[in-house]
């Protein structure tokens, strides 16, 4: 598989053109602004949200985008937020909710979460995750929209992920990058974190079925909490992946017309396995066992009294 970078649909320094004229193949939205330095997406400022978005539809079949990204601030642990997201979507240039962008969106989003909302809610009520369910944060995850799927704020999008991973992101020294790979319709995406240059896989599903023509874009938001969320670049590149003659004639039958996951449904019983805690399994099992046993009483019983009476009507 070979690859090679698509300049038109790729940021970098020195962002000539970037924000302030139309012959720019970027535009900025909200708060945005551009230094020698960075694309800034939010100030570390309170109520802030900012774009960047590509004016170019993308018609690559096969891409892979990598992001170098700096989330820093002065805020302590989980007194920051609230967040980046990368973007392949139908819209463009629209100011939301989720991460800076609108709810409902159609497409694709990878968002870099760094501030746990449901966390919160559940220490509110004086309750407690378990171990196998309670996420470390920021915490990077993926999402696919077909324009009527809302995105849960309060419960950081776990009922519409489709996986994600942790990711100590904020004020490092070294460089942080995100890669987001779709290769016949297989959705990758993996981390770069460390300072050792080398990737870390975060999510791998198959089956993920994007359009082509949607746009790409960097989208952020802080609320009570915020940070400063930078993109240094945005690097586009087109795949060329061998398909057989089957393949080629599947796709062209089956053109792609609205975002879709295959086996979403299965991907949520996963999930849903997956939060029952082990104290939960445990009643779960000691109930079925319990179960198993009164209904083994009842059928002894029952057999003795019909033996015996069988017994009877031979007297």
């Amino acid at each position: 598989m070979e690859e090679f970078l698509k300049r038109e649909y790729s940021l970098s320094k020195p962002y000539q053109g970037v924000g302030s004229s139309g012959s720019s193949h970027w535009e900025l939205m909200g708060d945005a602004m551009v230094t020698t330095e960075q694309v800034r997406l939010t100030p570390d400022m309170q109520s802030r949200q900012g774009a960047v978005w590509s004016r170019i539809p993308c018609h690559l079949k096969d891409w892979e985008m990598q992001v170098h990204f700096k989330i820093h601030g002065q805020g302590k642990k989980n007194l920051n937020g609230d967040g980046l997201a990368i973007w392949y979507t139908k819209e463009r240039m629209q100011k939301g909710p989720v991460f800076g962008n609108m709810d409902n969106f159609t497409g694709l989003g990878v968002f870099v979460d760094t501030y746990p909302n449901e966390e919160k809610h559940i220490e509110a009520q004086k309750k407690r995750y378990t171990p196998r369910t309670q996420r470390i944060f920021p915490f990077v995850l993926a999402m696919v929209g077909n324009g009527t799927i809302s995105y849960d704020h309060e419960r950081d999008g776990r009922p519409t992920e489709l996986g994600g991973c942790n990711a100590m992101v904020r004020n490092l020294k070294h460089d942080t990058f995100l890669f987001i790979r779709y290769v016949r319709r297989r959705l990758t995406v993996m981390i770069d974190i460390d300072g050792q240059h080398e990737w870390r896989d975060c999510l791998d599903i198959p089956g993920v079925r994007l359009p082509q023509g949607y746009y790409f874009g960097a989208s952020a938001i802080t609320g009570d909490l915020s940070d400063n969320h930078d993109i240094i670049s945005l690097k586009l590149y087109q795949l060329t992946v061998f398909r057989s003659q089957k393949e080629k004639e599947e796709e062209e039958e089956e053109e792609i017309t609205i975002p879709s996951v295959d086996n979403m449904d299965l991907l949520r019983l996963g999930e849903s396995d997956e939060g029952m805690s082990g104290i939960a399994i445990f009643f779960t099992v000691l109930f079925s066992m319990l179960g198993c046993i009164f209904l083994i009483v009842i059928g002894l019983v029952v057999y003795s009294h019909w033996n015996e009476s069988r017994r009877k009507r031979f007297y």
